[in-house]
């Protein structure tokens, strides 16, 4: 008991949620490789997990502390640390397959600085892990999304569609060109490799797939076609289902943010948060970000 106690008391975060399918979808999103690294970033407003690539790929999943059914945080400032990405979700995923669903326990720092799982509602046996953390290492670029000018430059469209255009675009070692155009308003992505091939979205005629675009001025930009088929490659199939819109922005500089919105509500069981007409409240949500930079000839881009 006495050690319990003391494990409490040391511990930067307790938390507890009853989602882990949902959480799973999330992480699974931002595994564009086999082997990868996540930073874990600790705070009292949640939890973000970073992974990035080179220099040239970033991306974030946010659990906001809503989305937990406990939030215990008694660290001073933001603690790091970081995770193999496949080895957490892989233990996630042993506590979301067992029938129903079960209210997860995350408990950091275990006592050799570990990360511990433990499910805490079942009556006839209790699953525990723990995974062991690593020094972080120093994010190695700027991902500070700077506006490209008064007027944004972006573009909503359907998930379904986006990730179909960047399929169809494939071509060995390629780049892709993403083009906004105020006159006629619309997206134009073009690929090229042994030949030719430009998917066009204009907003008038598209209003089904094109959901909202702002753009004052024509731009242009190229980026590396893995790079930006990992902003895709793995949204979940319950987004893709659901089809509410990813969000595509362009800042200073070329960069790219794509937006994504993964639902972390608890399947057929009534949840406060969702209204009788099925309708989520924003702490429901768990928000995915990617920043790619775009494909320049100067030393600090992708080339």
């Amino acid at each position: 008991m006495s050690s319990a106690a003391a494990v409490d008391t040391e511990a930067d975060l307790v938390c507890e949620l009853d989602s882990v399918r949902g959480i799973v979808d999330a992480l699974c999103s931002v595994r564009w490789k086999r082997f990868q690294d996540a930073l874990l970033e600790l705070s009292q407003h949640g939890i973000v997990i970073i992974v990035e690539e080179t220099g040239c790929l970033q991306a974030k999943v946010y659990l906001q502390r809503e989305l937990f059914i406990k939030y215990d945080y008694a660290a001073t400032g933001r603690p790091r640390f970081g995770v193999s990405l496949g080895l957490f979700i892989d233990c996630l995923n042993t506590f979301s397959v067992l029938g129903r669903s079960n209210v997860l326990e995350l408990r950091y720092p275990g006592p050799d600085m570990q990360l511990m799982l433990r499910s805490v509602d079942s009556p006839d046996a209790c699953i525990y892990a723990e995974i062991r953390t690593i020094i972080p290492e120093t994010i190695s670029w700027d991902y500070n999304f700077e506006p490209a000018g008064s007027t944004p430059l972006s573009f909503t469209v359907k998930s379904a569609a986006l990730k179909e255009a960047i399929d169809d675009l494939e071509w060995p070692g390629s780049s892709i060109q993403i083009s906004l155009q105020p006159s006629p308003p619309s997206v134009i992505f073009r690929g090229e490799g042994h030949g030719d091939l430009q998917i066009d979205f204009n907003y008038y005629v598209n209003t089904d797939l094109l959901i909202a675009f702002s753009c004052d001025r024509q731009v242009s930009h190229r980026y590396k076609y893995k790079f930006l088929r990992a902003t895709t490659s793995n949204i979940p199939a319950s987004v893709l289902k659901d089809n509410r819109g990813s969000k595509a922005t362009i800042g200073r500089g070329g960069m790219l943010k794509i937006q994504h919105l993964v639902s972390v509500a608890k399947p057929s069981v009534p949840h406060p948060h969702i209204d009788s007409a099925g309708y989520q409240q924003p702490s429901r949500i768990a928000y995915i970000e990617f920043f790619v930079k775009p494909e320049v000839e100067e030393k600090n881009g992708c080339v």
